[in-house]
């Protein structure tokens, strides 16, 4: 997964692609998260944001070349 992806004639790298989309997952995520009232069980809700949003950017880096998406 190296490369830059072309928007507009703006090149772009694909780890900032993937990381807007993952911080638009981890925005959801949280959002159910405190829907459900989960976040009282947690002493540090940054940091437990923070490590979501680690595990989905590294979950997309893996699984995008694997999906045969070319980025």
């Amino acid at each position: 997964m190296t490369g830059e992806i072309a928007i507009g004639g703006i090149y772009m790298p694909t780890l900032l692609l993937l990381a807007l989309v993952a911080l638009l997952l981890n925005w959801a995520l949280t959002r159910l998260i405190a829907a459900f009232g989960l976040y009282r069980f947690l002493a540090y809700r940054a940091a437990v944001d923070l490590s979501l949003f680690i595990l989905i950017l590294g979950g997309l880096a893996l699984i995008v070349p694997t999906l045969g998406i070319r980025l």
